[in-house]
C-alpha cells in the first residue's frame, strides 16, 4: 500500500526502487519483490528509462479495483464472482 501510494504521489512515471528504497524501513530486495508482485497483479507498470525502470500506477486498473472492494464490502456478493471471473 505504501508503494502505491509513493508511486501515486508521484504520478510522473520517474519512481524507481532506489527511489522508493529511499521512503521505506525495508530492504532493497523485498522492494524489488514487491514491486514485482505489484507489476504481476497489473496494479503497476513499468518502463525502461536507460539502465532505469521506471513505475508507475496503472490508473484504470486501480479503479477497478476500488470497484471490485466497494462490491465487496457494500453488502450481498450478488455478481461479485463474475465481476472477478
Amino acid at each position: 500500500v505504501k508503494i502505491l501510494r509513493l508511486l501515486l504521489e508521484r504520478g510522473d512515471g520517474t519512481c524507481i526502487c532506489g527511489d522508493i528504497c529511499a521512503q521505506l524501513p525495508l530492504a532493497q530486495s523485498t522492494i524489488s519483490q514487491h514491486l514485482k508482485m505489484l507489476r504481476e497483479s497489473g496494479l503497476i507498470r513499468a518502463r525502461l528509462d536507460g539502465p532505469r525502470v521506471c513505475y508507475y500506477v496503472d490508473s484504470e486498473r486501480l479503479a477497478r479495483l476500488r470497484q471490485l472492494l466497494a462490491e465487496l464490502l457494500s453488502g450481498p456478493d450478488e455478481g461479485l464472482e463474475e465481476a472477478l471471473g
